[in-house]
């Protein structure tokens, strides 16, 4: 009788155990929302890692690279992917380059210490004066390293844009942008319109009162580019680029 109660203790704690692997594995796969999702795309387009993102959405790691596969494309996918592995190469290469660095000045520094003597400090009578430097800088002219010309852009066949009921254009400013928010205040307070290259990408930045435009003939927006100056519309944002009017 004590054995077949044993066993029966037994068997219960494996049930329970098994109940619970199962009731971890129905938390790892369960569904992400489709502002999950979109989370999870922009915080990996930012460096953050699948493991990550998967503690952080408490799933798999196989649900975020699903997810961001689906989203991204394979090969945009791969390409930002090798971006983060390479990143993180040259942070450790920059680390132990200062490492070295900071171990080089440390022994400079205590060979100085030694070879200098009182005699080092003794006062002097002479002295020279050096003549102010009497110019203007002029940054007036500093070139923007941040956008790209509009006539350097390629863009491709078929864009498309958020434009309201009426169809009329999406203005913004650049620091409704969170990637451009390292720009100086006076770029910040430039006009934008912004385009997509991926249609599923624009619709999810459409809200109920806006509709997606599709531009098939991309040359309209060089042709079009002195009227939408005039507006004081002055950038072109888009997933890779700050495009210059």
């Amino acid at each position: 009788m004590i054995l077949i109660n044993i066993f029966f203790i037994y068997f219960l704690s494996i049930v329970n155990h098994i109940k619970l692997e199962k009731a971890e594995l129905l938390i790892l796969t369960k569904r992400l929302t489709e502002k999950q999702k979109e989370e999870i795309v922009e915080c990996f387009k930012f460096g953050a890692n699948v493991h990550t993102l998967a503690q952080k959405n408490s799933c798999t790691n196989s649900t975020i690279i699903r997810t961001l596969k689906k989203n991204l494309g394979e090969l945009k996918y791969k390409e930002l992917t090798n971006k983060s592995k390479s990143l993180k190469e040259k942070s450790k290469t920059n680390d132990l380059l200062k490492l070295n660095i900071d171990n080089e000045d440390s022994k400079d520094h205590k060979v100085l210490n030694e070879n200098i003597t009182s005699s080092d400090f003794a006062p002097t009578d002479s002295f020279f004066e050096i003549a102010p430097i009497d110019y203007e800088i002029d940054n007036s002219s500093r070139k923007e390293l941040s956008s790209v010309s509009l006539s350097e852009i390629d863009f491709p066949k078929v864009v498309y844009m958020i434009v309201d009921k009426k169809i009329e254009l999406e203005i913004k400013l650049l620091k409704d942008f969170p990637e451009w928010q390292f720009l100086p205040q006076d770029d910040l307070s430039r006009k934008t319109i912004e385009i997509f290259f991926d249609l599923n990408l624009a619709k999810r930045s459409c809200n109920k009162d806006q509709k997606v435009l599709k531009v098939p003939n991309t040359d309209v927006f060089r042709i079009a580019s002195p009227v939408l100056v005039a507006k004081g519309i002055s950038r072109i944002v888009c997933a890779e680029n700050l495009i210059a009017l």
